[in-house]
C-alpha cells in the first residue's frame, strides 16, 4: 500500500503558518477520509482538520505546539491507491502529497487612467464545502483595501475565519447581507482597483460547481473518488455525503448526532434545516443524544455534539487564552443613585422604566468616549486599531446555558432613550439566539445580578479588550460609617492595550458616572 503524506491545509490567503493545537489520532489507528484528525490554530481561529484520505496513521511529522508552515507534511498515512488521489492532481489545500501550487491572483493591468471593476468571490477553502454564512463586513463601501486585509467573516461548518481581499483598491459595494448563506464561489462584493478591464475571480476565490466535486485545477472528480466507503457504511456514508453544510451545522446546534442525520426524511431533494426541524417538533428524537457506549474502564455514557454558538465561543476563547495578557481589578460602586433615579422614573409614570443595568450601561458607554484605549483592539502585533464609535456588547445567557454576546454599535452617538430602546432591541434579537458579536466590539458587560454573585474574575474574548462584570448589590459601610447600597464593577482588560493606572482611572470614570448617574442621564 502506498505511502502518502498529508500536509498543513491552505485555508486563507495570507496565512502562512499554523500551531498544532491537539492529535485526535494517534499511529497505528484506522482513519476514515474527512474524519478530524488533528486540531490547529491559525490568527483566525482554532478547528479541526480532517483526513483528505482514508488509511492508517502512520507517524505524526510534528508535534503539540510545534509552529509548522502552511503546506508543510504533518502526518504520513498508508493507504489505497484509489484514496489517496493518484490518477488525479491535488492542490496544496487538498492536504495531500501530490500537490499543485495554489496561484494567488495577479495585480490588475493598468490600462491608462481607466478603473477596474473586480469581484470578490466566497473563497474555496476545503473539498467539500458549498456553502457558507456571512457573519460580518470588516470593511464597508467607500474603504481603501490594501491587498490581503481581511475584509470579512465567513462561517462554514468547520470555523468561522477573516477572508482576505485578493486586490487593492476601494470597496465599491457588498453584494450580500450579513447572515446570508452564499454558495462557494458566489459573488458577495465589487472593488475598484487599477486597470481597464473588468477581472475576474482570483483562483483561490473563484466559483465550484454545484453538480460534482473539483479538485483546485477544476477537472470533475466522481464523489466516489473523493470518498472512499467502508463496505456496510457505503449507503450511510453517501447519504451523509449529500447533505449541505448549512444543514450539518443545523444539525449540530440542535445536538443531532452525526450518525442521526441518516434517519431524517426531507421533502426536497436535499436535507434541510427545515427537515430537522419537522424531525424534532414529531418527536423523532432517539438519537440526538447519540447512541450508549462504553468506555476502556467499562464506564458508560454517551456524547452528543456541542452546540454550534459554543464551539464558536469556545474558539474564541481558545485564541484569546494564548493572545490576551489578562490583568483584574475591581472598584466598589454606591449602587444607591441608580436606585433612586430608577424610582424616580417609577414615580413619574409612563412606558419609560429602563433597567438598573441599562443605566450602567450608559455611564460604562460615557466613559469609553474619554477613554480611546477602551475603544481599541490589537491589529497584528505592533499595531493599535481604535475605532471612532463605542460598540459595546452585552452577554445573553440562553437556554441550555449557551451564551451570546447583544452588540449596540455607535453606542455613544445616542442621547438616553435612544440608548435605552437599543439595548432593549438589540438583547431581545439575542434572546432569540442571534449572535451580534463582531471585531469592533471592543468592551463587553456581564450582569450577574440576577445570580447572587458579589465577585467573580470575568474572561476576555479578543479582539475585544476588556470584560466588565456587574456583581449583586450588598450593604456596606461608608467612610462616615453609614450603611449604603454598593456592587463590585470587576474588569479584566487586555495589559497589552492599557497598563494598570489606565484601566484605574477607566474604572474609576464608570464609578463616577454610576454614583452620579442623575447628572449623566440628563
Amino acid at each position: 500500500m502506498p505511502l502518502v503524506s498529508v500536509n498543513i491545509p491552505q485555508i486563507g490567503e495570507g496565512l502562512q503558518e499554523a500551531r498544532v493545537v491537539a492529535f485526535l489520532k494517534k499511529p497505528g489507528d484506522k482513519v476514515r477520509r474527512d474524519e478530524p484528525i488533528y486540531q490547529m490554530e491559525t490568527d483566525k481561529a482554532v478547528m479541526d482538520v480532517e483526513s483528505p484520505v482514508e488509511g492508517t496513521l502512520v507517524s505524526w511529522s510534528a508535534k503539540v505546539d510545534d509552529i509548522v508552515a502552511i503546506g508543510a507534511e504533518i502526518a504520513k498515512f498508508e493507504t489505497s491507491a484509489a484514496s489517496s488521489g493518484q490518477g488525479s492532481e491535488v492542490g496544496k489545500g487538498h492536504d495531500v502529497s501530490v500537490q499543485v501550487e495554489v496561484v494567488t491572483p495577479p495585480p490588475p493591468k493598468e490600462q491608462g487612467e481607466g478603473l477596474n471593476i473586480a469581484s470578490l468571490f466566497v473563497p474555496q477553502i476545503g473539498e467539500g464545502l458549498q456553502e457558507a454564512r456571512i457573519v460580518s463586513f470588516l470593511k464597508n463601501p467607500g474603504d481603501d483595501i490594501k491587498r490581503d486585509d481581511p475584509i470579512y467573516q465567513m462561517e462554514t461548518d468547520k470555523a468561522i475565519m477573516d477572508v482576505e481581499s485578493p486586490y487593492a483598491g476601494k470597496l465599491i459595494s457588498w453584494t450580500a447581507k450579513v447572515d446570508d448563506i452564499v454558495p462557494i464561489g458566489a459573488e458577495v462584493g465589487k472593488i475598484q482597483v487599477a486597470g481597464g478591464t473588468e477581472v475576474s475571480g482570483a483562483p483561490s476565490h473563484g466559483a465550484s460547481s454545484d453538480s460534482t466535486s473539483t479538485s483546485p485545477l477544476g477537472n470533475s472528480v466522481p464523489p466516489q473518488a473523493h470518498r472512499p466507503l467502508l463496505g456496510g457504511e457505503e449507503k450511510n456514508s453517501v447519504r451523509l455525503q449529500g447533505i449541505p453544510p448549512r444543514s450539518r451545522a443545523y444539525a449540530k446546534e440542535k445536538g443531532i448526532a452525526p450518525e442521526a442525520l441518516v434517519n431524517v426524511p426531507f421533502a426536497g431533494s436535499k436535507l434541510m434545516p427545515v427537515d430537522i426541524d419537522v424531525f424534532l417538533s414529531g418527536g423523532g428524537t432517539a438519537n440526538v443524544v447519540g447512541k450508549a457506549q462504553v468506555s476502556s474502564s467499562g464506564i458508560k455514557f454517551t456524547e452528543r455534539q456541542m452546540a454550534g454558538k459554543q464551539r464558536v465561543l469556545n474558539s474564541r476563547m481558545v485564541r484569546s487564552n494564548s493572545l490576551v495578557v489578562p490583568g483584574t481589578m475591581t472598584v466598589v460602586t454606591k449602587w444607591s443613585p441608580i436606585e433612586e433615579e430608577r424610582a424616580r422614573l417609577k414615580a413619574g409614570g409612563g412606558k419609560f422604566q429602563p433597567s438598573g443595568f441599562t443605566m450602567f450601561a450608559y455611564a460604562v458607554t460615557k466613559a469609553m468616549t474619554e477613554f480611546p484605549a477602551f475603544r481599541s483592539s490589537l491589529a497584528g502585533d505592533d499595531k493599535i486599531r481604535t475605532y471612532d464609535f463605542v460598540s459595546l456588547g452585552i452577554a445573553v445567557s440562553l437556554p441550555g446555558d449557551e451564551l451570546v454576546i447583544a452588540v449596540v454599535d455607535s453606542a455613544d452617538t445616542f442621547d438616553w432613550q435612544d440608548f435605552a430602546s437599543a439595548v432593549r432591541d438589540r438583547i431581545a434579537l439575542a434572546r432569540g439566539g442571534k449572535d451580534q458579536a463582531h471585531e469592533a466590539v471592543t468592551v463587553s458587560l456581564t450582569n450577574m445580578q440576577a445570580f447572587g454573585l458579589r465577585n467573580a474574575i470575568p474572561v476576555v474574548v479578543a479582539p475585544s479588550m476588556a470584560t466588565i462584570f456587574l456583581g449583586e448589590t450588598f450593604r456596606d459601610l461608608d467612610g462616615a460609617g453609614r450603611m449604603q447600597k454598593v456592587v463590585n464593577v470587576t474588569m479584566t482588560f487586555d495589559h497589552r492595550l492599557c497598563n494598570g493606572v489606565g484601566a484605574a482611572e477607566f474604572l474609576n470614570k464608570i464609578k463616577e458616572y454610576v454614583e452620579n448617574i442623575g447628572a449623566v442621564l440628563q
